[in-house]
């Protein structure tokens, strides 16, 4: 926010202005730059996003150096021909599902993530976990989330397993790719993935932190002349707590992708 005052107002009024701006804000936004990625996310059960059942919630901090090179795991596992490849055949991804969301500033940008994924197998049922990471602009894959243990039913279609986080720092503007991948909860065993290698709905996902998130640029002209500067200190008090309040209730536009395979 510039805030520009007419001749006339009093010295004291601007930066005392300038000081409550920049400390409501600062109360609000994260440090984009701080070395460190940071995200909220909400874990919800089997229902799909209509009747899905939250397991829990949880703000989670990642080192900016904890990139992980999938290039050797993947190429290993591309031994199948179903949409989704497996490095053990009884498993399987049946669909994934991605509705991006959060864009304050309308720049085609997202910080909000809502994947949704059903993986199958040919067992009547096993404990599985799945590991999530995000790659930007095709570099090093950096973990963003980790499911708790959850059990999928054979090729049941009410198993499935969601995971909606705000990237609050650490991410900034461009081009992501999502990777999941399904391990063994009783000895970590890896079992299958689906990222953007088999299809192209979990690349190229436009995303950026809520910290680069912002709306545009207002100018406010507050006139002091001819008295005071307290009317118009209180008048940019109200517009900031406004424009915080657009940050928090930010819009609901989203951008949904899909893929899924036929059940086995």
């Amino acid at each position: 926010m510039k805030t520009q005052f007419l001749p006339g107002a009093r010295l004291s009024a601007l930066i005392l202005s300038l000081t409550l701006v920049t400390a409501m804000c600062a109360l609000q936004t994260a440090k984009a730059d701080d070395g460190e990625r940071v995200v909220e996310s909400t874990h919800y059960t089997s229902g799909g996003r209509d009747a899905r059942q939250v397991i829990r919630t949880s703000r989670d901090t990642f080192a900016a150096t904890q990139g992980v090179d999938k290039s050797v795991k993947r190429d290993v596992a591309k031994s199948g021909q179903q949409a989704s490849q497996s490095a053990n055949q009884d498993f399987w991804f049946y669909s994934a599902d991605i509705i991006l969301f959060g864009d304050a500033d309308f720049d085609g940008f997202y910080s909000g993530i809502d994947l949704l994924f059903d993986a199958d197998t040919i067992y009547a049922e096993a404990d599985v976990y799945a590991v999530v990471y995000l790659s930007f602009e095709g570099g090093a894959w950096e973990e963003y989330a980790v499911t708790d243990t959850f059990t999928i039913f054979g090729a049941s279609d009410n198993d499935d397993y969601s995971v909606v986080t705000d990237l609050v720092s650490g991410y900034p503007t461009g081009s992501y790719d999502v990777l999941i991948e399904l391990f063994d909860a009783f000895n970590d065993d890896f079992l299958a993935f689906i990222g953007p290698d088999d299809t192209s709905e979990l690349s190229f996902l436009p995303l950026e932190d809520i910290g680069r998130d912002t709306p545009p640029e207002t100018t406010v002209v507050i006139n002091n002349e001819g008295g005071g500067g307290s009317a118009g200190l209180l008048s940019l008090f109200g517009l900031c707590l406004l424009v915080l309040l657009s940050r928090r209730l930010r819009p609901t536009s989203s951008r949904r992708v899909a893929v899924s395979a036929p059940r086995a």
